[in-house]
């Protein structure tokens, strides 16, 4: 059933892979390259999104836009996924923290990347159906955790590199403290109006830099719930 699965998608995967390319020649003025890291497309095209998605709308999968998962909540337009990646500069010794799971799409792709990924997902139902599907899709390297992502994950902390799929008003200071020297976190944050995708980047002496890298709309973080 699964090789089947794969064959059945692999015209729309290519398709896919065509859009995201397209996408970041378009966007190349603002992000500063006009093709993405070959290691992060090898990662995408390897992982089977329509694994990742609710059954009903599976032959949607491959589209690049942002399709519903549940509870108000979205998995990412595939470019945004690749993006963000890319802007991490994963490395394979790298630790990294993400925050909003989702059904464990993003973090699929970063485990063909890194050596860890520590998940944090404020919904319990989204949480376990991600573990679910991680496991039958194979990956390994994925730990999950059910909490209020704005406060990270202390006990595993520090991380190389910190990845959020929903948009605060401003970076969470706990997920700056948690972020090793010399590593990079991407997060979409602003106004529901107004989000701007953003790296930053921690310096070795611990000094923090901030630079936007293109508008996006992004599920707002619940973030001030537990203050």
């Amino acid at each position: 059933m699964a090789v089947a699965d794969e064959t059945e998608f692999a015209a729309d995967r290519e398709r896919m892979l065509a859009d995201i390319a397209a996408h970041t020649t378009l966007a190349q003025a603002r992000i500063g390259k006009s093709a993405l890291d070959e290691r992060v497309i090898a990662a995408i095209a390897s992982v089977p999104r329509h694994r990742f998605v609710p059954v009903e709308i599976r032959r949607f999968a491959y589209l690049d836009q942002p399709l519903p998962i549940g509870f108000g909540k979205t998995i990412s337009q595939p470019f945004i996924v690749a993006l963000m990646t890319d802007l991490l500069e994963p490395q394979p010794q790298d630790r990294v923290l993400e925050i909003g799971s989702g059904l464990g799409y993003q973090a699929a792709v970063l485990a063909r990347l890194v050596a860890r990924v520590y998940s944090v997902e404020i919904i319990a139902e989204l949480a376990e159906q991600a573990a679910r599907r991680l496991k039958a899709a194979g990956v390994h390297g994925v730990e999950i955790r059910v909490a209020n992502g704005y406060y990270g994950w202390p006990e595993h902390a520090p991380f190389d590199k910190i990845i959020v799929t929903a948009a605060p008003q401003l970076v969470p200071p706990p997920l700056l403290a948690q972020l090793k020297p010399g590593g990079r976190m991407v997060i979409p944050a602003g106004l529901p109006d107004s989000q701007q995708l953003m790296l930053v980047e921690k310096s070795a002496d611990g000094r923090i830099a901030m630079r936007e890298i293109l508008p996006v709309r992004f599920s707002a973080f619940e973030e001030e719930a537990e203050l």
